[in-house]
């Protein structure tokens, strides 16, 4: 078997593969939660004051805040 050219056989077509744009992978499309009322680990920043607030009664704060948060999106689609 004849060992290929060490350059390629047209120089044009060569620069135009190596200056062409790098195609970026599209990002994988996020599917909702399969099973209802799931969580889902974020990270967010709040106000000391805030989490403060929240912390007083000690252990729950968590879904203290959640409660909130389910409450203002609840009122939001009703109103």
């Amino acid at each position: 078997m004849a060992t290929p050219p060490r350059r390629p056989t047209n120089p044009m077509a060569a620069a135009e593969a190596a200056f062409k744009p790098i195609k970026k992978p599209a990002a994988p499309i996020r599917e909702p939660a399969t099973a209802p009322n799931v969580r889902e680990l974020v990270s967010i920043r709040i106000d000391r004051a805030v989490l403060d607030h929240f912390q007083e009664d000690g252990p729950g704060w968590q879904d203290r805040i959640n409660d909130a948060l389910r409450q203002m999106v609840v009122g939001k689609s009703q109103g």
